[in-house]
């Protein structure tokens, strides 16, 4: 299976306790969906390897997981940093102004004043806001995630069209 069968799951981003289990952070809009997984797909060196789910919890957007046949702390520690995918096939369906952060990567951000803003480079999740990066002329421009501002998801023609804060894009081109 190749990462274009599948789709981005989440991040392994640390340890959790000491039998080997690990901290998936996730990016899907509802964890509870994946409540009954069985198994996952980790990204390594390029190539995804399936790894069976011995047990798992789900807290907020984060799962901890124990993997089979890992029951060390010193053998989850070199999944820290990896890529997780799951089959698109088990992608469920979003509302139209719903996305994937890994899924708007390319599209155009267009603003309802400014116009077209630029092309989305990266979807930056930070501790207490998710940005969407676009580079402009050589320059970095953020846009939060928020539903006040994201305003339409065209998925066709894959445009994000948002409502920024008055003087945020200016603010950006102006350094």
């Amino acid at each position: 299976m190749t990462k274009n069968d599948c789709f981005f799951f989440g991040k392994v981003t640390k340890t959790h306790g000491l039998k080997g289990e690990i901290t998936i952070k996730l990016d899907v809009v509802n964890p509870a969906d994946f409540k009954e997984l069985r198994y996952v797909l980790i990204d390594q060196n390029g190539t995804l390897v399936p790894y069976f789910i011995e047990s798992l919890k789900i807290n907020g957007d984060k799962m901890f997981v124990q993997l089979q046949d890992v029951k060390k702390m010193e053998q989850a520690v070199g999944f820290i940093g990896r890529a997780v995918f799951l089959p698109n096939e088990m992608m469920p369906e979003l509302d139209d102004n719903d996305f994937y952060y890994s899924e708007i990567k390319g599209y155009k951000l267009v603003d309802v004043k400014k116009g077209e803003v630029g092309t989305i480079s990266d979807v930056l999740e930070y501790p207490t806001q998710a940005v969407i990066q676009i580079m402009r002329d050589g320059k970095e421009i953020l846009i939060p995630v928020h539903d006040d501002i994201i305003q339409k998801v065209d998925k066709k023609a894959k445009v994000l069209t948002v409502n920024a804060p008055e003087g945020l894009i200016d603010m950006y081109m102006e350094l």
